[in-house]
């Protein structure tokens, strides 16, 4: 593909191996940091915006899980300069050039700044006094490796932070995404006719997973040209539901999406539900089981499911997945090199 990214499917097919990699680079810079003190003190404020913003969802909560006061915060929804604040404030962008992280960060004290990038060197790299690299990989341009190796990078991070321990997961999270891969890609893409003429998509996710709700309806929206939504589970019942009728709902989780499940086929309506719990299918019911694991890694399983449906949407919709309708000029600052 031009413009320095690939192509969506060249970017899948390399993930898993690609990811495995990251995660290796990234548990040594992020051990690096943690022996040089530069993860202590109070929790992390993570600004980014669009799917970066997404990524740190499960982080966050993982953060939260362990009683550290951590934040994610939309760049471009707060007034500048930031409040004075002895939080860290780490800005998450893939490209390193999402102008509204970079002003944000840019109006925090210098010490206090940090930064998540794909791309290094890049403008928020630049004005950060800790960078975490995921090494410049290859992506797509409706990210698909740079946003699970940022969902990993936040991930390890969160795992590190003020002496906390790694978790063991994650060198052998490479392999969980293959198996994925391999064991649900053929039922996944089956679902794809359930959206041939839905007129929108509702993705909604309990916790950890609001991120990949939030991701997700993203990606029907750039890959597949589909209005969708992105919300809580508890959002979703306080109304938002209630327009149900011409889509298609996407629940991730293993509570009370359940029961929305069952709430939203007895009224006719498809879901597929995205679960580690063990559940009949049913004309309407469509379960997508994944495996139980620490909130960011189950957090990248759960779009690897995403990514799969919607190359397969866009193929029974037919459209041209490699190349965006509108660009805005003002939502990148220039830099050498691509990026997104």
């Amino acid at each position: 593909m031009s413009n320095g990214f690939i192509s969506f499917s060249a970017a899948r097919a390399t993930q898993a191996d690609a990811l495995g990699a990251a995660i290796t680079r990234l548990t040594g810079s992020v051990s690096s940091a943690a022996e040089k003190g530069q993860l202590t003190g109070p929790g992390p404020v993570f600004v980014g915006i669009g799917a970066s913003l997404a990524a740190a969802c499960a982080p966050v909560w993982a953060l939260r899980s362990r009683g550290i006061h951590a934040w994610r915060l939309g760049a471009g929804d707060h007034p500048l300069p930031y409040p004075q604040s002895s939080h860290p404030v780490f800005g998450v962008s893939q490209s390193g050039r999402s102008a509204e992280t970079l002003a944000a960060l840019e109006s925090v004290d210098a010490s206090l700044r940090h930064a998540v990038v794909n791309v290094d060197p890049s403008p928020i790299a630049d004005v950060a006094s800790g960078v975490i690299s995921l090494g410049s990989i290859p992506d797509s341009y409706a990210s698909t490796i740079g946003y699970t190796a940022t969902v990993a990078g936040l991930g390890i991070l969160a795992d590190a932070w003020n002496g906390g321990r790694i978790d063991d997961g994650w060198p052998r999270l490479s392999d969980v995404v293959a198996a994925a891969e391999n064991d649900l890609r053929e039922q996944v893409r089956a679902l794809a006719p359930l959206f041939a003429n839905a007129s929108s998509a509702d993705f909604v996710g309990a916790g950890p997973a609001i991120g990949s709700a939030e991701a997700s309806a993203l990606l029907f929206r750039e890959v597949a040209r589909i209005p969708s939504t992105g919300m809580s589970t508890r959002q979703y019942l306080h109304g938002s539901m209630e327009s149900a009728g011409g889509g298609v709902h996407v629940l991730f989780g293993d509570a009370r999406e359940l029961a929305i499940g069952q709430t939203l086929t007895d009224a006719g309506h498809p879901v597929i539900l995205v679960t580690s719990e063990a559940l009949d299918g049913g004309p309407l019911l469509h379960p997508v089981r994944v495996p139980r694991l620490p909130a960011a890694q189950r957090a990248i399983v759960e779009i690897i499911v995403t990514q799969i449906l919607v190359e397969a949407v866009a193929e029974v919709r037919g459209v041209e997945i490699e190349e965006f309708v509108f660009h805005n000029a003002d939502i990148k600052v220039a830099a050498e090199g691509p990026g997104i």
